[in-house]
């Protein structure tokens, strides 16, 4: 037999109801158990799939609807004691959570003073009308929920354009901004990669290998699927490139999406060939033709992206550098042949060096015969290499120190050490002069190695060093490093002030709809109240309507 429960006026958002079905499911005596509000919709489907009462008929959206195919009426009542439980179970967790709650968007803007941002999780249907009373209010939104129709997202990201703000999504399913998470989101550290993503998973993907590498992530703004799409136009995508290139915590943006319109493709590449700091592509599915077009490095996989990522911004622990206009070259010490002749190619190909190139970048072997004569291998006697760095810093064009250590058996006990004392001393005078300069390197060793490589990163580190994990690495950040410096002169458009702020100010958020995404937010200390959501005008959409209007 068929019975149902019908909960008036009792909204769920979609995980709770997913909650109440995973405790009805199992039940002794139910064969079939459905959880819904009682939109139309939902009743439909209900219908199809032979669950229809007359009870159903009448139900609103704003009312919780339980219809289980059960062997008795006593299985029935059973049941509803069992939905009793759980809609009474709510309200004592939320309480000890410490996560305030308001049951009006006044009233939670209100509480935060003044709100910037608002996770939105709420039924597909009554997202537009929310959205746009965020825009009122100047809030950015980011749009976790489906379902939305493109009309309504076109119309919902050009009022934002016009009004300076983001919204991200419908169908977002991730992002970050100053280290918080928005939906679903990993741990990852803080650092100097910015992210834009139409694909959330593929953009998790991504900040987890750069987490892995070494990197961090500054923020990561989330699109949503459709935003490159003909309709949309790109409209998010391009409001985040501009707003990363000007954002001082960002040297290195990442797009990850699956291959653009093709009209939308050209747009989106050509302002990402303008900005000031270099871009990583990954349009999953595209034929790459060239790994670099301009300021545009394309990748083929997630885990290149974020590879490729981590050598142009470098490892977290990377200090920012400031170079002055005249600071132009690279200078290179090496003890390694094989590993100098790498760093020569690598140099010519990623500053486009050719023999008609004037040009003071340099690559010196110092364990070539010219120099060695009557003194040991430099990897045995760090002084031939240490003599000559004081030169390096004291030349005010140069831009950038790129070192080699190598460790191993016969090889100095602590290079790193030599090189450190006159890196610190060095650095000390380049600052009294009022300059900066780049020391990047890379450590060529094991853990097992008499002078242990994660040892010998550590002391390069706290010297100031951008230690890489290979030379091909070490090279490309370098060369970065120049090419940033370069692209600085390249004038961009001003960031809209709100976008500006929610990128260099704390946060203040509204969470509308599932409280889950709330919590996390909480526990990082951000100030975030949750808005308990419910259908205005009990759901009835044509009321809705003419409310909305009325607004």
């Amino acid at each position: 037999m068929l019975y149902s429960i019908i909960k008036s006026n009792t909204y769920q958002d979609s995980l709770r109801l997913m909650q109440l079905s995973n405790a009805l499911n199992g039940t002794a005596g139910i064969n079939q158990v459905s959880v819904m509000m009682g939109s139309p919709t939902n009743k439909e489907i209900l219908r199809s799939a032979g669950l229809d009462t007359p009870e159903v008929d009448g139900a609103k959206p704003t009312d919780l609807v339980i219809v289980a195919d059960v062997a008795d009426a006593a299985v029935g009542e059973s049941l509803l004691a069992k939905v009793d439980d759980f809609l009474r179970y709510r309200a004592p967790v939320s309480g000890r959570s410490g996560l305030r709650s308001a049951r009006s968007l006044e009233r939670a803007v209100g509480m935060l003073g003044q709100a910037d941002l608002a996770l939105v999780s709420i039924p597909g249907q009554y997202v537009a009308s929310e959205v746009h009373r965020l825009l009122d209010r100047n809030i950015h939104a980011f749009i976790f929920s489906d379902n939305v129709s493109i009309s309504d997202e076109v119309a919902l990201k050009r009022r934002a354009r016009e009004s300076g703000l983001l919204v991200m999504g419908p169908d977002c399913g991730t992002g970050r901004i100053r280290g918080l998470p928005l939906g679903f989101a990993n741990v990852v550290h803080d650092g100097s990669i910015g992210l834009v993503g139409a694909s959330g998973t593929g953009l998790q993907e991504v900040m987890v290998h750069i987490d892995r590498l070494g990197g961090g992530v500054s923020h990561a703004i989330g699109l949503g699927g459709r935003d490159l799409s003909p309709e949309v136009g790109g409209i998010t995508c391009l409001q985040a490139f501009r707003a990363l290139a000007a954002d001082a915590a960002t040297d290195v943006v990442v797009l990850v999406s699956k291959p653009p319109a093709a009209s939308v493709r050209d747009e989106v590449i050509g302002v990402a060939d303008e900005l000031s700091k270099p871009v990583v592509a990954i349009l999953l599915g595209e034929r790459v033709e060239a790994e670099v077009e301009g300021n545009v490095h394309y990748a083929r996989t997630l885990e290149e992206a974020a590879r490729v990522a981590v050598e142009l911004a470098g490892t977290r622990s990377s200090r920012p550098v400031a170079l002055c206009p005249e600071q132009r070259w690279i200078k290179a010490l090496y003890t390694g042949g094989t590993l100098a002749s790498e760093a020569a190619m690598l140099l010519g190909d990623s500053l486009g060096l050719t023999g008609n190139t004037e040009h003071r970048h340099e690559v010196i072997d110092l364990g070539d015969d010219v120099y060695t004569r009557g003194r040991p291998h430099p990897m045995i006697d760090p002084s031939l290499r240490t003599e000559r760095m004081a030169a390096v810093f004291d030349d005010p064009e140069n831009a950038v120190l790129l070192l080699d250590v190598v460790l191993g058996h016969g090889a100095d006990p602590d290079p790193a050490g030599a090189l450190a004392a006159v890196i610190v001393d060095g650095l000390a005078r380049v600052h009294a002069d009022g300059r900066d300069l780049a020391v990047v390197a890379s450590v060529c060793g094991t853990e097992e190695d008499p002078q242990c490589s994660s040892a010998q990163t550590l002391i390069l580190e706290q010297a100031g060093v951008a230690v890489l994990p290979s030379n091909a690495a070490a090279v490309r950040h370098a060369a970065a490093i120049v090419r940033r410096r370069d692209a600085s002169t390249v004038s961009m458009p001003a960031t809209p002030e709100p976008i500006r702020r929610l990128l260099s100010e704390s946060p203040r958020i509204v969470n509308i709809g599932l409280r889950e995404f709330a919590d996390p937010l909480l526990r990082l200390g951000a100030q975030v109240v949750h808005y308990d959501w419910r259908p205005v005008a009990g759901g009835d959409p044509k009321l809705q309507a003419l409310l909305d209007a009325l607004s």
